[in-house]
């Protein structure tokens, strides 16, 4: 077990008006430190490559797992030998696991425009025209629709979520690998530099459209039409912050499922399980889902910031909680950036309503910071 440090009384917790004062100042919530700029960078980088593998798949899914009752081939995007099949077996793979964590975490918290969407008339009339036309040569699904009839709707809208999470992650795996390109040249200098060049990236992308539209039965039929006008910041990128930088879900093995225990809240709106509240402890634990994204991280991992692991903690041998640790702290300047991105004015408005507003957005996120693991930020 890794013993984490509580801060000592001269390295005080960022209180509310800390954590605004920082939001509207321009200011990092991550302290600006060497260690933390090397930490992050490096960590956010190793983070980009396996996104990468992580968006090819989800997309991937998207295009091919349609309706598929049993989708046992969907992690194979780089197309299916033996060797491939007994590395999966082996566990000599990327854990896409960790990327259907994070998918059913955005799904079952349904928050956002794409959720709203699912509820509308466009949206289910798409669906119905989907299963017909599957049904059509599918007589697997077309018992299954007969007795279970909500299936085949839920789980189209659950692969949308998938589809759109491969979207978004395609931007982020870029944004990631360009700021070590930028690191390694000394164009980022700083953690405030981290933090502009994710906010940049994701103002540039936050128009995007996200869109979706899949071909059954010889016919196209979009799921995710431009008119519905889904994009990428707003329906994606902040509904991704709050359901898996914030809320998140229990991990199994580490709280009761049992009503009587309550430790689980009945109100999911209420969870508190995210990446920002995570203890870096247990991370490695069998089945706990962040335990595998550790591990593919640990794969990709650059070799400067491997050296720095050598020479704190207890070097390789707790290198998976280091990167836990590491990876929290990067979250922190990722949610940092998604609101300064979010923003309603611009910082050095002189217009006292637009003041007030950027007051009122930053004390909004400060208290729900408040209750994040803010030992980190130090």
């Amino acid at each position: 077990m890794t013993v984490i440090q509580a801060p000592t009384p001269t390295e005080a917790l960022p209180d509310l008006d800390e954590l605004m004062a920082r939001l509207l100042s321009d200011r990092p919530l991550l302290d600006d430190t060497p260690d933390h700029l090397l930490q992050v960078v490096n960590v956010l980088e190793s983070y980009g490559l396996v996104l990468d593998a992580y968006s090819r798949n989800l997309v991937f899914q998207g295009e091919t797992q349609l309706l598929k009752p049993f989708p046992v081939m969907r992690f194979f995007h780089e197309g299916f030998s033996f060797e491939r099949l007994w590395q999966h077996l082996m566990g000599d793979r990327i854990n896409f696991e960790y990327a259907e964590y994070c998918q059913k975490a955005m799904f079952w918290h349904a928050t956002g425009g794409m959720d709203a969407y699912f509820d509308t008339e466009p949206f289910l009339e798409a669906c119905q025209r989907i299963i017909q036309l599957r049904c059509r040569r599918d007589p697997l699904m077309a018992m299954i629709n007969r007795l279970f009839p909500s299936f085949a709707p839920e789980s189209i809208r659950s692969l949308t979520t998938i589809y759109a999470l491969g979207l978004f992650w395609r931007v982020m795996s870029d944004i990631f690998i360009d700021l070590a390109r930028r690191y390694k040249i000394g164009e980022v200098a700083c953690v405030n530099d981290v933090v502009h060049h994710i906010r940049d990236g994701l103002v540039t992308a936050a128009a995007h459209p996200i869109e979706y539209k899949v071909t059954e039965g010889g016919e196209e039929i979009w799921i995710l039409p431009p008119e519905a006008g889904l994009t990428f910041l707003m329906d994606v990128a902040v509904p991704y912050v709050e359901a898996v930088f914030f809320r998140g879900m229990p991990f199994l093995g580490t709280v009761s499922y049992n009503a009587q225990a309550q430790q689980i809240a009945p109100d999911i709106s209420s969870f508190k399980y995210g990446a920002l509240y995570a203890d870096p402890i247990p991370s490695m634990g069998a089945g706990i889902p962040p335990s595998l994204c550790m591990s593919d991280m640990f794969r990709n991992l650059p070799e400067e910031l491997s050296r720095w692991y050598d020479s704190h903690g207890r070097g390789q041998v707790d290198a998976h909680v280091q990167i836990c640790v590491s990876f929290q702290k990067s979250m922190f300047c990722v949610t940092n950036a998604a609101i300064a991105g979010t923003l309603p004015h611009p910082l050095d408005s002189t217009d006292p309503s637009a003041q007030q507003a950027n007051r009122d957005h930053a004390r909004a996120w400060g208290e729900r910071l408040m209750g994040c693991r803010r030992v980190a930020l130090l």
